[in-house]
């Protein structure tokens, strides 16, 4: 990104949303192949500590 030291803040704002766009068009994520929160520990009762035995 070009050096925004000059700019006014709506003008700033705009050059970095720009440069983040663009960021993302150049190097695309890939799609993921497993579901969203499947790699996740699921801890639904091991806070409880003795009453879950």
């Amino acid at each position: 990104m070009a050096n925004t030291k000059t700019l006014s803040k709506e003008e700033r704002k705009k050059a970095k949303r720009a440069s983040r766009k663009k960021h993302t068009l150049e190097n695309p994520k890939k799609k993921r192949d497993y579901a969203r929160g499947s790699k996740k520990r699921k801890v639904k009762k091991l806070a409880r500590g003795q009453s879950k035995r």
